[in-house]
């Protein structure tokens, strides 16, 4: 028992610079933590599973999303994560032989109701792609393209959506002179913020990111990072990440998955510093990913 907890703290003092924190950090109490849940949760994830024909994806998860708040999804490849964060909008609809069970309130709204409205549902969650994923259209088209969806058309109205969010993904300075030239023509960096302040031109309530700094480079990577950490005053955000120092770095939750199941969730430090689950260790200390 000794070792596994020296082995965590180890893990922790690696990654901890990463933050700025002291190893020493203390966690916040558990009554603190319910009492910031019980204020701020806005979609709550109830026994859900997933099916695709006969292979069980998502395995009865039960989670707390919180607004606000940077939560990371960790585990390794296959284990569900892309999964969990695209049942959280309904991107995952279009899959054949699909079958879902349980809920996912947003609001109080059962997304996976009947009568759930998936314009609506989309509009309050928006989705990062691994990839960036412009439209094959203009820089401005592509802010104002879910504005329009929303039926907004109102020229002046667009013009100021479009400078205020490629301002606040600091892309405004790079594009504003060329605002209708074709966002392909953007690098790989640029089209990421881009489609973020297309999400964000919506003012939805979530952020969901896949990975949606791995295929950047590094400094590309920070900028992203940079957005999310100062977009969390207004957003909750929820991504899914490989780099356990991403993490540690941005991260106010850490859910931790194996075999479409979540095996262990809290805060990062608590999570980083104090791991209470067997796997999670391991997968801490690299003896798989």
């Amino acid at each position: 028992m000794e070792k596994e907890k020296s082995d965590s703290a180890r893990i922790f003092n690696r990654f901890a610079f990463w933050k700025g924190h002291q190893a020493e950090v203390e966690s916040p109490s558990k009554s603190s933590e319910t009492e910031e849940k019980n204020g701020n949760a806005v979609i709550d994830i109830e026994n859900l599973n997933i099916y695709i024909r006969d292979n069980h994806i998502l395995k009865n998860v039960n989670l707390t999303l919180l607004d606000k708040k940077i939560t990371c999804i960790i585990g390794p490849s296959g284990c569900g994560k892309t999964t969990l964060l695209r049942s959280i909008n309904r991107m995952i609809d279009t899959t054949e032989h699909l079958r879902v069970e349980g809920r996912v309130l947003v609001d109080g709204e059962d997304i996976y109701d009947r009568k759930a409205e998936i314009t609506h549902i989309r509009k309050k969650i928006g989705l990062l792609s691994q990839r960036p994923t412009p439209l094959p259209m203009s820089i401005y088209d592509n802010v104002t393209y879910g504005c329009r969806i929303h039926g907004i058309r109102n020229r002046k109205v667009l013009d100021a959506t479009v400078e205020k969010y490629l301002r606040g993904v600091n892309l405004w300075e790079e594009v504003k002179d060329r605002l209708h030239n074709p966002a392909s023509a953007l690098s790989i960096g640029q089209q990421q913020r881009l489609c973020l302040a297309r999400g964000l031109a919506v003012e939805p309530q979530f952020i969901l990111a896949d990975e949606s700094t791995s295929a950047l480079d590094p400094i590309s990577s920070k900028h992203i990072e940079d957005l999310f950490a100062k977009l969390r005053e207004r957003y909750g955000i929820i991504m899914v990440t490989h780099t356990l120092r991403q993490a540690l770095r941005i991260a106010d939750y850490v859910v931790f998955m194996y075999m479409g199941e979540v095996i262990e969730q809290g805060t990062a430090e608590e999570l980083f510093k104090n791991p209470q689950h067997e796997l999670t260790k391991q997968y801490l200390s690299g003896v798989f990913s």
